[in-house]
């Protein structure tokens, strides 16, 4: 058993200001795995001092770009080096299977790259010449770190979330308190080594697990410039409020409920088995997960049946069994979550094609949930409508085109979403239609170099890339005299 009494804090492992340990407890039997300390509001105020006193007086915002990037390929030399206890760590804890946390590996890696590939292009500080020639100055446009950073992330992909806050915020020359769930405490821990390791100045970055109630005075800290937040809507509505009330700069990247489409003219096999892994990889813990699979009626019944085949060959069990492909939920009360989500979609009347709310024979002492296909599904249903975050699928009808997209865009959500058709050009037309933020045709993956996030609820503001690096700068615009 893992015991890390510690608490990473501005560059130094330092005793917690409260001394009982978390329980860390396997999704898979409830046996304890390890046991963690855990930040209290006292150890918030050492983490954000040390940032604070970083950034206004340290050398981190006032080294150059390239030497904040090597820090940042350091770091992901020393994490890919390391890659197979990375993905071990985080499916013991997290209850993942197995083969999805060490696929996730190399995407660490592209995001990694996407971000360094967008500092390395940035105009850090650039001349901009009057549009007016007659004017007789010109403007040099400077792009500055904002100062102190409270980085929040949630348990489903801890590693991805942290990496999509850290790299950005880093590179641009930000201080960071990241804040990561009591779940995650052990495998986040290991983060944090590989960032020490890695040679981050002090202060520059401390790692707290801890509760929502520290979590919540972190963002509220008058020393915090910049919330970056990853987790549900209606936190994501309570963080919006406290940066409001602040005048904090603030990103929110939250949950979604997203549709595929299958036109009639789709490879079905091809979209049954990219469905696979677009709505049901990490146990369908995912916010981005394609969970409203939209159908044309002519087509209903052989994708209903294609779908039906496909969720039960998935192996259910333990996340570290080599052919498992769904794993537990994370914590008992997430099970219990989708458990109620699916005598939901029976008490609405969908048609329960396949699983249901029993827990699978023999992993009763883990948090297991039945995969669950439901057909004749009305996209006004909450099965739906709602984020269940777990392997619940709802088979909805539609007439035509028009009709797809008027229901795929009938969501309080616009996270993502995904098209299948045998024709390029359509399936583009189509995506130029939907109101989401990150769409993929025929099962392409997802972009780093491009911007994520959501529309509607589903966020503010955008990862990866350029634009993601944007989120964490401000812009100075400095006019001069034009020399004669």
């Amino acid at each position: 058993m893992t015991v890390r009494d510690k608490l990473y804090i501005g560059g130094s492992w330092v005793t917690p200001s409260n001394p009982e340990l978390l329980d860390i407890l396997s999704p898979h039997d409830q046996s304890v795995l390890g046991r963690v300390a855990q930040a209290a509001p006292a150890d918030v105020d050492a983490a954000v001092a040390a940032a604070r006193e970083a950034f206004d007086h340290g050398p981190w915002p006032r080294t150059t770009p390239e030497e904040r990037q090597e820090i940042i390929r350091r770091y992901d030399a020393l994490r890919t080096a390391r890659a197979d206890e990375v993905a071990a760590a985080i499916s013991v804890e997290n209850g993942s299977a197995g083969w999805f946390t060490k696929v996730g590996q190399p995407f660490l890696t592209r995001q990694v790259n996407a971000y360094l590939k967008a500092a390395e292009e940035f105009g850090w500080e650039e001349v901009i010449e009057p549009s007016d020639p007659s004017v007789a100055f010109d403007t040099i446009v400077r792009r500055e770190a904002i100062g102190v950073v409270a980085a929040v992330i949630p348990w489903n992909s801890p590693f991805s979330a942290a990496t999509a806050k850290l790299v950005p915020a880093l590179l641009a020359g930000n201080t960071v308190v990241l804040k990561v769930s009591p779940e995650n405490s052990l495998s986040m821990m290991l983060l944090a080594d590989l960032w020490h390791e890695a040679g981050l100045p002090a202060g520059v970055l401390s790692i707290l697990p801890a509760d929502r109630e520290t979590s919540e005075y972190l963002v509220s800290h008058p020393d915090v410039d910049k919330i970056a937040f990853t987790g549900s809507t209606r936190a994501g509505r309570r963080i919006a409020s406290i940066a409001g009330e602040h005048l904090k700069r603030v990103s929110l990247e939250l949950g979604g409920k997203s549709a595929a489409l299958i036109l009639e003219d789709a490879d079905l096999d091809a979209a049954v088995q990219g469905l696979r892994f677009g709505s049901l990889a990490n146990n369908g813990e995912a916010c981005i997960l394609q969970t409203r699979i939209l159908v044309p009626r002519e087509r209903y019944e052989e994708v209903v049946a294609a779908l039906k085949d496909m969720v039960e060959s998935l192996k259910v069990g333990d996340p570290s069994a080599p052919d498992t492909f769904i794993g537990p939920m994370i914590r008992p009360d997430q099970q219990q979550r989708v458990i109620d989500y699916i005598n939901i979609g029976i008490a609405e009347g969908a048609r329960l094609v396949t699983g249901g709310p029993h827990v699978p024979q023999g992993l009763e002492k883990g948090n297991y949930v039945t995969p669950t296909l439901f057909a004749d599904v009305d996209n006004s249903m909450r099965i739906a409508q709602e984020e269940i975050f777990g392997p619940v699928l709802a088979v909805i009808a539609y007439d035509d085109e028009d009709d797809a997209v008027r229901i795929a865009n009938d969501s309080e959500y616009g996270l993502s979403g995904g098209i299948w058709s045998a024709d390029p050009e359509r399936a583009l037309a189509v995506a130029r239609k939907l109101r989401t933020g990150t769409i993929t045709l025929n099962g392409s993956p997802i972009s780093f170099d491009g911007p994520f996030g959501g529309y509607k609820a589903s966020g503010l503001g955008r990862e990866y890339g350029k634009v993601g690096l944007t989120g964490y700068i401000e812009h100075k615009s400095i006019t001069r005299l034009r020399q004669p």
